[in-house]
């Protein structure tokens, strides 16, 4: 259960080019003492034609906003948004949105094609209409040769383009995918992942993507929202919530990071100098409207430093490497600090590689240029 007071609501996004926007959601569930508060006081915009991705843990609010956006359930409060209808209230068919869901729910005893038109039929639209729409999304998914098969006679990932097929044939002005590759094994799923964006940018649909996993939403997304605890910490593009974390959890959920305490010794304009718990001082940016002091913590990703044998102290890390993990694409180095922090340095491996440290020897660690950044605890 979030607590309220525990909680900074986000700030207000609106855009005329919005296709979905959400202001001020709100989203309770249960009564009295069993109140969860699921979603607080969560404002985004996702753009026409935009891969959008809500990325978090279990928990966190992606699902509960995505079936807000479906129509599946309503805010408590707040006003959903579609290209400036609001479409808070309104049952599911009468938004122009569909849905992928992680299970497919296609009809087993349906062929591919008959799945693809089930939806036209529904909504009575002509038979020559139907069938133009179902070779076209048949060509569309790559699954020509399969029109006759039913589904239940078809691989996993088959069946997920069918699905797609299926939630595309009515042109929405949005496609909803919760989580739709999870049960896809992993050389499948990359595929996958490819695919979507592929169909993403061919049909030009606006699609809002759940997801836990990091990497889909870095491959994917043209922007992403990574959500925690029922709110949005932060939206930006992969590259943006990558390189530029703004609080501690971002940093921590999006890939490997090193955290170090530090103190700020001077800031001027978006710079500050700060003095690492080794001694070492540090330039750094800082992140817009933030202006610290005293204590800060500081984050380093493992790929952005350099490691160097000898430890002579002029470098800005010194410690005992204390484990080396090989990965075939890259290597990674755990060095205990004195401070007995725990710092990780990541080198891509080159095929003549022989390897130059070993475990209990002395090290230093080198950042790189505009390699460190300074968190919102």
């Amino acid at each position: 259960m979030v607590n309220k007071s525990e909680i900074v609501p986000a700030a207000s996004e609106k855009s005329p080019e919005a296709a979905i926007c959400a202001e001020r959601i709100t989203k309770t569930f249960g009564v009295g003492k069993d109140k969860v508060l699921a979603l607080y006081d969560v404002s985004v915009a996702i753009r026409e034609n935009e891969f959008f991705t809500l990325l978090g843990p279990s928990g966190c609010g992606k699902t509960t906003l995505l079936r807000l956006i479906a129509g599946f359930d309503h805010p408590s409060e707040g006003v959903i948004m579609l290209h400036g209808q609001d479409i808070s209230h309104l049952p599911p068919y009468q938004r122009s949105i569909n849905t992928v869901f992680q299970s497919y729910a296609l009809f087993p005893h349906m062929t591919v094609a008959q799945n693809i038109s089930f939806g036209l039929e529904m909504l009575g639209k002509p038979k020559s209409h139907i069938e133009e729409t179902v070779r076209k999304m048949l060509a569309l998914v790559k699954m020509e040769e399969l029109r006759n098969r039913r589904t239940d006679q078809i691989s996993g990932g088959q069946q997920q383009r069918v699905a797609l097929a299926r939630a595309l044939a009515p042109k929405p002005q949005v496609l909803l995918l919760d989580e739709p590759l999870a049960a896809l094994d992993y050389k499948l799923r990359k595929e996958m992942q490819f695919e979507l964006k592929r169909l993403q940018h061919e049909t030009g649909i606006t699609f809002i993507f759940v997801t836990h996993d990091q990497g889909e939403a870095l491959t994917m997304s043209d922007r992403i929202a990574v959500m925690n605890a029922g709110r949005i910490l932060q939206i930006g593009t992969p590259r943006q919530i990558y390189n530029h974390p703004r609080e501690r959890f971002v940093a921590d959920f999006i890939g490997s990071t090193n955290f170090l305490s530090a103190e700020v010794l001077s800031t001027a304009d978006r710079n500050a100098r700060l003095k690492l718990s080794s001694g070492q001082e540090v330039s750094v940016e800082l992140p817009d409207d933030m202006l610290p002091n005293g204590s800060v913590t500081a984050v380093v990703r493992p790929e952005y430093s350099i490691l160097i044998t000898d430890s002579d102290g002029k470098y800005d890390l010194n410690g005992v490497l204390e484990n080396i993990v090989y990965f075939g694409t890259d290597t990674h180095y755990h060095i205990r600090l004195p401070d007995e922090t725990m710092f990780v340095s990541r080198r891509q491996n080159q095929r003549e590689d022989t390897e130059a440290f070993r475990v209990g020897q002395s090290v230093s660690v080198a950042f790189k240029p505009n390699s460190v950044q300074v968190l919102r605890d």
